[in-house]
């Protein structure tokens, strides 16, 4: 197996991570962050804490990922790959604080003698840097990810096509949860977050099953396109050195 192709499934394998991590720790907290009236609810500590793991993952899955794919996406762009990676990073921090949260949430529902409204507040601070985090920041990095992919190749431009569309869209989405539009998890919230949520599985397959695409070893033309790798021009095959038709 080449390189590349040991990242496109490392990189793959840690998309995939980021879905499922997400989705549980999501699952895991609802028993915790879920009361309406502010209080917490009872037997929620134990689903918490698997929930907290479960994010502990989904941050080393998130700056994983954008370590893992730096080395290709340089050749096309160092500085946009640089702004993925350290975009990941980013969003990994934030993430890690609204977990965080969770655990002092978790230490306030131990403590009976806890004051009144501290619960209240760390189930906001979740709350908000999951829209900073898996929304906001989630959107622009996939926007980088996208371009890059869709201007060299790397994978099907429609699978491409479907981050370009959906990180504009998640953070607008974000944009109206933050001023009263529509809750969080709600069904617009849910429907503006699918393109992205298709685009992290398609590309996570795709480089699981097929690899990077032709232009992963290409050099970036001044125009943005990617050049044919060397030796070899668009519509006929490499001819043999001292070869000639």
């Amino acid at each position: 197996m080449s390189p590349d192709r040991r990242t496109a499934v490392a990189a793959g394998s840690l998309f995939l991570l980021t879905e499922v991590a997400a989705i549980a720790g999501a699952v895991l907290y609802r028993p915790l962050l879920g009361a309406a009236d502010g209080r917490l609810a009872h037997g929620a500590d134990t689903r918490a804490l698997l929930g907290v793991l479960c994010e502990v993952m989904l941050v080393a899955a998130v700056a994983g990922t954008g370590a893992a794919l730096f080395p290709v996406l340089r050749r096309h762009g160092e500085g946009l790959a640089l702004g993925y990676a350290f975009g990941r990073l980013l969003e990994a921090a934030v993430i890690a604080l609204g977990t965080v949260a969770v655990l002092a949430l978790v230490t306030l529902r131990r403590d009976t003698e806890a004051a009144a409204g501290a619960d209240v507040a760390l189930a906001a601070l979740h709350d908000w840097t999951f829209l900073l985090g898996p929304n906001i920041a989630l959107g622009l990095n996939t926007v980088l990810l996208a371009y890059l992919a869709y201007r060299a190749r790397l994978v099907p431009r429609f699978i491409a096509v479907l981050g370009l569309v959906g990180g504009p869209l998640i953070c607008a989405s974000a944009v109206a949860v933050m001023f009263g539009a529509y809750a969080q998890l709600s069904v617009a919230g849910s429907a503006a977050a699918l393109p992205v949520f298709a685009w992290e599985l398609g590309l996570a397959g795709w480089l699981i099953a097929r690899g990077f695409g032709p232009g992963v070893g290409a050099t970036p033309r001044p125009g943005g396109e990617a050049a044919e790798p060397a030796g070899v021009r668009r519509g006929e095959a490499a001819e043999p050195a001292g070869v000639r038709r």
